[in-house]
């Protein structure tokens, strides 16, 4: 076995061992759902009908968020704990150390959207995606979720200790709600509009949200995936230098 799937399956036991981040990970997606779709869904019309089915998609990024949360907080425990002297002593590299992680997130964040859209579908929540459609907003989910996650081991690699990690994930918590994840753009601001229509999330939500429900798309799929791309090359090796100055 690979050091890569080595460290990847520690991380999942550590998650299983930690009751907090499976509850996490698992239950507070499941009760955000709940929560816009019968607090506020009736109070909020969107073109999609039932408003199940508009935020559905909405809520798997904001799972996104928690996951990447979470992540920075295991890679921050793991740089002040003392693990990675071992790892260093055994002449494991970087990249499988923190690729570990990211398998782990990646894995929470598969449970918990499944989760999610098995509440969604009981709730109401009908897409209308053939099979190709399901593989392409899988596909764009995927590399959203990596990158989220990615972007979170470098926040644990920053931070100082794994509370002040959880901290710096405040931002990826953010970014959903001034998007198109729970309200159409359009009723938001003016001068907000900018904002939530440029910034990472919203192609990624848009491309979801027509991926499923069997609507025209644009170009949002090939923003999504551009936007994940370059987070993607610009965080890699940050995150090993990061890694390597911490190492030092």
């Amino acid at each position: 076995m690979s050091e890569y799937a080595i460290l990847a399956s520690r991380s999942i036991r550590l998650t299983r061992r930690n009751p907090d981040a499976v509850i996490t990970a698992l239950v507070l997606p499941v009760l955000l759902m709940l929560v816009f779709v019968y607090f506020f869904g009736g109070a909020i019309e969107t073109s999609t009908g039932k408003y199940v089915t508009y935020v559905a998609p909405g809520v798997l990024i904001l799972c996104a968020g928690y996951g990447a949360s979470m992540t920075a907080t295991t890679v921050s425990n793991d740089m002040t704990g003392g693990i990675i002297d071992r790892f260093r002593s055994m002449d494991t590299s970087s990249t499988a150390v923190l690729a570990g992680h990211v398998a782990a997130s990646v894995a929470r964040n598969a449970a918990a959207t499944a989760a999610v859209l098995g509440v969604a579908f009981a709730i109401g929540f009908r897409p209308h995606a053939g099979t190709g459609q399901w593989l392409a907003a899988v596909s764009i989910l995927l590399a959203y979720i990596t990158t989220l996650s990615w972007l979170g081991a470098a926040a644990g690699l920053l931070a100082k200790t794994p509370e002040a990690a959880s901290g710096f994930t405040f931002v990826m918590l953010f970014l959903p709600y001034p998007s198109s994840a729970f309200v159409p753009v359009e009723t938001m601001p003016a001068w907000l509009h900018g904002f939530a229509e440029n910034q990472p999330v919203t192609p990624v939500i848009e491309s979801l949200r027509g991926l499923l429900l069997d609507q025209p798309t644009g170009n949002s799929p090939w923003l999504a995936l551009a936007w994940c791309g370059g987070l993607l090359a610009v965080t890699l090796p940050v995150c090993a230098a990061l890694y390597r100055r911490r190492t030092a």
